[in-house]
């Protein structure tokens, strides 16, 4: 038993033996190392892979048939070798036009030569005419017809193949698909297609309409270099523009403390005091080497803007690249020197101390405790228009005071009696820095019978830098009892856990007794 192959040729799968498959295979190569690689050569070799195909196909009745070397080397001196057509170029011609004329033509569609379907120059190929005589005929059949002979013109039309391969195009005039054949009518196609494009590039027709393109060309560069003048000028005034204001502001607000420059683009609010902004975190001999960096860091970008824009507006000649290393290395020394500084100041942070005061209630007649919020004793003072998450900044008496916002939270009691705690915590460079801002943070409430007055704000203290300081307030409820929150109680209250999971925005106005599943609403 023989060794076989599955291999494809042109699309169509074949079985092999191993013999077989050797002969053809040095055929192929054969073939291609004589038509070369170029296009024109893939297309020839790729013509003559489709008539192999279409022998193995006519002899093969059964799908599972396998080629043997006797097939191959039937296709081989039905189609030639390069040798054989290449000793025949010497033969005269008139015996190979002979020897054509007695072969099998079929009938295909012309697609180089057509009209409409091809089917008057598939037909005059076959019947050796010019299709030009065929159509006329098929006219005035036509008319003599009463239309009958449209009718068999469009059976023609869809029974008749195209002739797509080159293999077909020989077929369709009675020439054998050999190697030679297949080679010689691809040149010629090529041929005629070079042919025409050069009488085309010849014709006045070519010259008139390249010289009308190459007109219109000229004509929509000038129109687009105008208006890429006018944009690049347009987009230099703003770049000026930009980074003059945002200079302008800059320095206000580094050096007078806040901008004068109101309601400008790239420009921050006049209410923000850089200076007394950066003390209530940094500590004071910081501030000045802080801004200065800050000032350069923001600063020479801004005025690369300024120069950006002066060089696309009146586009004077200059060293850009001494310029732009320049500034480029000043910024990032600034740059560096900053993340220095930053790196120092957040060491301030670093430690975390608390302090936690407890109050118990003592009300033995007391069975619900009130809470409510007491009046706002920051609402007639000025507040500095700039919000950090968790404090705020008022100015009273001229001076700027820092104050935080408190959580409160509703928890069971150990006991019988009501307990209120307060827990302070901050933050700091050292353990004993960090218990030293606890201390000096003030947070107070009002009691009066049972109602408990919660202030809204805790002061972080006079000469206190903020720290992340909190206020955490717990109101320690007896099983049993109950507290009731006032309507103003959802801005300090946070996250009570319930039995009911309800929100804390939807527990304010109502009463909540604390029973052995937890903290429950009251009905009545």
């Amino acid at each position: 038993m023989k060794k076989t192959f599955t291999i494809n040729i042109s699309g169509t799968i074949f079985h092999i033996e191993e013999d077989a498959y050797e002969v053809l295979q040095k055929y192929l190569i054969n073939l291609k190392n004589h038509f070369g690689v170029d296009e024109e050569g893939r297309e020839i070799i790729a013509d003559i892979e489709a008539r192999i195909a279409e022998i193995f196909s006519s002899k093969s009745t059964d799908e599972k048939k396998v080629i043997t070397v006797e097939w191959v080397n039937e296709m081989v001196e039905v189609m030639g070798t390069p040798e054989d057509f290449a000793e025949e170029e010497g033969e005269e011609e008139d015996v190979s036009i002979a020897s054509e004329a007695k072969r099998k033509r079929r009938l295909y569609r012309d697609p180089d030569h057509r009209v409409l379907g091809g089917v008057c120059g598939g037909l005059g190929a076959y019947f050796n005419m010019d299709p030009v005589i065929l159509r006329i005929i098929l006219v005035i059949l036509f008319f003599v017809t009463s239309g009958a002979a449209g009718l068999a013109y469009l059976i023609l039309w869809i029974a008749v193949p195209k002739a797509v391969s080159t293999a077909q195009r020989l077929e369709m005039r009675g020439q054998e698909a050999t190697v030679k054949n297949i080679e010689k009518s691809i040149k010629e196609e090529v041929k005629e297609v070079k042919e025409s494009y050069k009488k085309f590039k010849e014709s006045d027709t070519y010259s008139k309409g390249k010289k009308s393109m190459e007109g219109a060309g000229d004509v929509v560069y000038n129109i687009f270099k105008v208006i890429l003048k006018v944009f690049v000028i347009v987009f230099g005034v703003f770049l000026i523009l930009s980074g003059f204001f945002g200079i302008l502001g800059l320095v206000s607000s580094m050096i007078i403390g806040h901008s004068f420059v109101e309601g400008m683009p790239l420009i921050w609010g006049p209410e923000i005091h850089v200076p007394n902004m950066l003390n209530h975190f940094i500590e004071p001999g910081a501030v000045t080497w802080g801004l200065i960096l800050v000032g350069l860091i923001t600063g020479l970008p801004l005025l690369a803007l300024v120069y950006i824009g002066t060089k696309l507006v009146f586009r004077y000649k200059s060293n850009n690249a001494i310029v732009a290393l320049s500034m480029v290395g000043v910024w990032l020394v600034s740059l560096f020197a900053l993340l220095i500084l930053s790196v120092g100041q957040f060491g301030n942070y670093k430690q975390s101390s608390s302090i936690t005061k407890s109050e118990t209630i003592s009300c033995d007649s007391c069975q619900t405790l009130y809470l409510r919020m007491a009046e706002d004793k920051l609402d007639d003072y000025a507040e500095i228009d700039w919000d950090v998450e968790g404090f705020k900044v008022a100015v009273i008496d001229g001076e700027e005071v820092v104050v935080g916002y408190p959580q409160l939270d509703v928890i069971r009691s150990s006991g019988d009696d009501f307990v209120v705690t307060v827990r302070y915590s901050s933050r700091g460079k050292t353990r004993d820095n960090a218990k030293q801002w606890c201390e000096e943070m003030v947070y107070t409430y009002e009691r009066t019978d049972s109602i408990l007055y919660f202030d809204p704000y805790f002061f972080i203290g006079d000469e206190a830098k903020w720290r992340g300081q909190e206020v955490d307030i717990k109101v320690k409820v007896p099983e049993g009892k109950a507290v009731f929150l006032g309507n103003d109680m959802d801005e300090i209250i946070h996250d009570i856990e319930n039995v009911s999971n309800t929100w804390d925005g939807d527990m304010v106005g109502k009463y909540w007794e604390m029973k052995p599943e937890g903290l429950t609403e009251k009905n009545d």
